[in-house]
């Protein structure tokens, strides 16, 4: 905070005790300027989170004779300017360096690039390049709030892939939500790129998009929001049935949310070998004796609910062994777990705020997991997409496999060796380097 307040010195005293006093820690405070008229006092202090930083800035503001002149905030901060940028792999230093880089000797690249098209992989940035895609419409758990309003998680998106890949990402937020427009600009884009990320594009639209780029692109197409949350889901369950000694084909799994990430849990699941599986969303559990689902929910009620029950999901959770929620906040009430089965599993991965508090959770599952950095078990996409996209442009691979999806999972679930695992480490930490070796070296061995 910049304050203005009166000439005197014992001002900063009271501005130190009024933080304090609103549970706030003063870790600097200087007088920037001094005047007979004013001091101007520049305040930095932590908060718990932005609700607290506005007490704090209330609190100070309400001495007499200090006056908020502006706040700051360190995440704000950070995003200034943007996240990321592009810097140059070669020197141009002279003319020398800049006739070889750009006109006249670039000249040359492009003619034999024209004249062998699959040397733009080896001559340009194409085979260490993903385009992030988005329109903006179902970004985090936000919402359509729109392409300005997402780049910023797009960039940092992009830097997540130089982070943990060493890959160029780039945000390329469109401003349009028609499947004919995305899909065309996405394919015109398509030849300065490796691969294509689609990301935070709502549902049922997301599905149409990914297929009908599959289907015309020969680089590799993969929608983060559905595969690499079905990949880290998968590693997590992989590790946490081997903490209760249970197998993927024994296990009753119901899953709270029939959009995006719910389809692709499941379609894995289904393909990684588990029979029994309830889709649970508004309405009730998704059957195939029910005749008024259409579209997407029709195609998932047909490949899951063998038993066909119904109901609403603490009907279709009792005797279950493992519940995974991708929908909504506060749904799952604490005391429904204790009508799992024993050694229940519960994964609540809605973001920000999962369908239970996973420490009431933990009160009566085995395992518990969500989406959030500050409980343990984080389901986090950042486990998959760095490593899957490094595998898949080594590979130079033109599609992406189920056969793939499911050796990432069990490459992530397997950096977590047996003296590790335990119900509160049954996934690795986003920061563990042999993470993204691992699963680019089984993207490239599939």
């Amino acid at each position: 905070m910049r304050l203005h307040t009166a000439p005197d010195h014992g001002v900063v005293g009271a501005v130190a005790t009024a933080i304090s006093q609103a549970g706030g820690i003063v870790t600097a405070m200087d007088v920037a300027e001094s005047s007979h008229e004013r001091l101007v006092v520049d305040v930095t202090c932590s908060a718990s989170d932005a609700d607290h930083a506005k007490l704090l800035e209330q609190a100070v503001d309400a001495l007499d004779g200090v006056t908020v002149h502006k706040t700051s905030d360190r995440t704000f901060l950070l995003h200034l300017g943007g996240k990321i940028e592009v810097s140059s792999k070669v020197p141009l230093r002279n003319r020398d360096d800049l006739s070889m880089a750009y006109t006249p000797g670039v000249g040359r690249v492009s003619t034999a690039i024209a004249e062998h098209p699959e040397d733009v992989w080896r001559l340009t940035s194409k085979g260490n390049t993903v385009a992030v895609v988005t329109d903006g419409s179902a970004v985090l758990g936000l919402g359509n709030i729109g392409p300005g309003a997402a780049l910023p998680v797009m960039e940092g998106k992009a830097a997540l892939f130089k982070r943990f890949a060493g890959i160029d990402a780039w945000p390329i937020c469109l401003d349009t939500q028609d499947i004919d427009e995305i899909v065309r600009a996405v394919e015109m884009i398509a030849p300065g790129f490796g691969g294509i990320n689609l990301e935070d594009i709502a549902a049922p639209r997301c599905f149409e998009i990914e297929r009908r780029l599959r289907a015309s692109l020969d680089i590799p197409v993969f929608h983060d929001d559905q595969h690499g949350t079905a990949i880290v889901v998968l590693a997590a369950l992989t590790n946490a049935l081997r903490v209760v000694h249970k197998s993927l084909a024994s296990v009753r799994i119901v899953v709270s949310g029939g959009g995006a990430a719910g389809t692709a849990i499941v379609t894995l699941l289904l393909a990684a070998g588990v029979t029994d599986v309830v889709v649970v969303d508004r309405a009730g559990a998704l059957s195939a004796d029910d005749t008024s689902l259409t579209g997407a929910h029709r195609q998932l009620a047909e490949a899951t609910n063998p038993r066909r029950v119904t109901g609403d999901l603490h009907t279709v959770l009792t005797g279950a062994d493992v519940f995974i929620g991708v929908s909504a906040p506060r749904i799952l009430k604490p005391e429904w777990i204790k009508d799992m089965a024993d050694d229940a599993v519960v994964f609540a991965l809605a973001n920000p705020d999962p369908e239970v508090d996973p420490a009431e959770a933990d009160k009566y599952a085995a395992v518990v997991a969500s989406g959030r950095s500050d409980y343990p078990n984080q389901i986090n996409n950042v486990l998959a997409f760095p490593g899957v996209f490094r595998g898949l442009l080594d590979a130079r691979a033109s599609e992406i496999t189920v056969e793939m999806l499911l050796r990432a999972a069990d490459a992530i679930a397997h950096v977590v060796d047996d003296d590790e695992l335990n119900p509160s480490f049954i996934i690795p930490t986003v920061f563990h380097p042999d993470v993204p070796k691992a699963v680019a070296a089984a993207i490239r061995g599939a």
